[in-house]
């Protein structure tokens, strides 16, 4: 976890300036989290980043508990709702494992490109489950790099040891479905932006 944070703290700065890939996508994304939003809504974002999404989503919901493991993502973030004079989002730098979240507190969780950098993925699944209050919604956004790239889990270890990329977890759209579902979400959106990325909105049952 440590080296994680590390790697995501020396690329802050450049992560921040990178333009999104397909804006179109990304506000499409939006709006369609925002059909599940209601304004008295307290929602936590995992893996925020610089906060850009938290950010844009706070005007739909009471409040927005934004966390990454990343401290020069947070600081980043911090300033950027200051700037925007955004004051229902706070930010902290929290790994998921480490959250103290009380169980059936919150209304929607928030995990963007996050699923496929963690160690157990279907631990965290499962501790999202027992944070959702009954109906609470998941909105997932991930990369599914063993639906057309396997050939990724040899040369990214490489990379990870190298420091050019973060560690990566290599599954299918459909086995992120299957962990989904077996920790008893029902998915009620999926998406394939494009060929790598699945975004998915489930309910807690």
């Amino acid at each position: 976890m440590a080296r994680s944070a590390k790697f995501w703290d020396r690329i802050a700065k450049r992560y921040e300036k990178k333009p999104v890939g397909d804006e179109a996508a990304y506000q499409r994304k939006l709006a369609k989290t925002r059909e599940y939003f209601r304004p008295d809504m307290e929602v936590l974002e995992i893996g925020c980043g610089t906060g850009s999404t938290a950010i844009a989503h706070a005007p739909y919901v009471r409040h927005i508990r934004a966390t990454d493991i990343s401290e020069k993502m947070i600081e980043i973030a911090k300033g950027k709702a200051a700037a925007a004079g955004v004051q229902n989002v706070s930010f902290e730098c929290s790994a998921v494992e480490d959250l103290d979240v009380a169980s059936e507190s919150i209304d929607a969780v928030l995990a963007h490109s996050l699923l496929h950098l963690l160690e157990d993925k279907e631990a965290v699944i499962e501790r999202i489950h027992d944070m959702l209050r009954p109906g609470g919604i998941f909105v997932s956004n991930t990369v599914c790099l063993g639906d057309n790239m396997q050939w990724f889990r040899y040369v990214g270890p490489i990379g990870w040891w190298l420091g050019i990329f973060p560690m990566v977890r290599i599954f299918t759209s459909n086995e992120l479905e299957e962990s989904l579902a077996s920790a008893r979400f029902e998915i009620v959106h999926a998406w394939q932006p494009d060929k790598r990325v699945v975004f998915i909105v489930a309910r807690k049952v």
